[in-house]
């Protein structure tokens, strides 16, 4: 099953902040057991993909100041496949600079892209559904992404509208309209109408192809890589790499391809797929009590109901009386306590942290 021809990117250079204070700077959620499995999101997502793609055709892009992180989590990987963003710019130069790379060793490879921290449930229907994406990518110019059935009217998340078609489920559909955050209104009416996926983050081409629409759509991260691509895997790449990334704009591959490319298909996925992006997200994944408490540390609860309660030191007891529906995270210093329908403040709060209040706890 394992194609020599698939390869991987997994994108761990983020900070988590919506999952603030537990993410922090120095140690982002994808480093983390966040579910007591024994093993990081990063782990899991290494592991998700062994069916398919070989380890050594394998790349984790991430920031400099997490490459000890990396090497700890995952000692097999060389260096090379360890891919280190001088400055964040957001997931289009982020998936360009692994796609140019890999085109560099290998001009016929196949593509997937994921981020490093997500929750697949049903790992054999994921996998089934991405053997279905690999295959129509692999001979022709398709840029195809996997879509979810939203379970309520996220801004967090693109939304994919697929054209008609009568054939069964789990085919490749041409998409109508990729929505990358749509507002609150627009996401409720995505919902309401039930023609709509939730983009799940994880795309799947052929290099020529993804090339091509780097080419047509972002032309400046084309020429730049174009231009470093003899110094691929030598001494030369990381200084090449930085005046690349200085010349470049943050922006998204959702915003920067996706939305514009014409050549865009949907395989629609049922496989317990969370990105675990928010609290609640969490609370939804999460066992919970009688009282759909999800609890961990030392924590006495009483009167409360449909909360998510997290104490990091085993040293603090946390007492709480008369909640429902509340995030309560105690973590290296910082405690938040915050309704989960205000969550998407988090982010808000912690920018307010960056400006007023030591760095320490960011």
């Amino acid at each position: 099953m394992q194609d020599p021809n698939t390869h991987l990117i997994i994108m761990a250079g983020g900070i988590g902040s919506r999952f603030w204070p537990f993410s922090r700077r120095n140690y982002p959620k994808q480093f983390q057991d966040i579910l007591g499995t024994g093993k990081s999101l990063l782990q899991q997502t290494v592991k998700r993909f062994e069916p398919v793609c070989k380890p050594e055709n394998m790349y984790i892009v991430t920031n400099q100041d997490y490459k000890d992180l990396v090497k700890e989590q995952l000692p097999n990987f060389s260096d090379d496949q360890i891919l280190l963003e001088p400055f964040l710019r957001n997931t289009a130069p982020c998936i360009a600079y692994a796609s140019y790379k890999i085109k560099s060793k290998n001009p016929e490879a196949n593509i997937v892209v994921t981020p490093s921290d997500h929750v697949i449930l049903d790992t054999y229907s994921f996998i089934d559904k991405l053997i279905v994406a690999l295959d129509a990518a692999k001979y022709s110019d398709k840029i195809v992404t996997l879509g979810i059935k939203p379970t309520r009217p996220d801004t967090g998340y693109g939304y994919i509208q697929s054209e008609e078609s009568k054939r069964g489920k789990g085919n490749v559909k041409k998409v109508r309209l990729f929505t990358e955050k749509p507002n609150l209104e627009m996401a409720k009416s995505f919902l309401e109408s039930g023609d709509f996926v939730w983009n799940a983050g994880i795309f799947i081409w052929n290099v020529q192809t993804i090339a091509s629409a780097f080419d047509k759509y972002l032309n400046e991260i084309s020429e730049a890589f174009e231009d470093m691509k003899d110094d691929f895997y030598t001494k030369n790449e990381a200084k090449s790499l930085e005046k690349a990334y200085s010349q470049f704009h943050g922006i998204s591959i959702d915003y920067g391809i996706m939305e514009k490319a014409d050549n865009v298909f949907v395989v629609p996925c049922d496989c317990g797929w969370s990105d675990l992006g928010t609290w609640k997200s969490l609370h939804e994944q999460a066992q919970k009590d009688k009282n759909k408490n999800v609890i961990t540390g030392n924590v006495m609860a009483y009167n409360t109901k449909n909360s998510i309660i997290k104490i990091s030191s085993k040293d603090r007891l946390a007492v709480v009386q008369g909640l429902d529906n509340f995030i309560v995270a105690d973590h290296d210093g910082v405690l938040l306590i915050c309704h989960k329908d205000q969550e998407q403040r988090i982010k808000e709060f912690l920018e307010t942290v960056k400006k007023t209040k030591d760095e320490k706890f960011t």
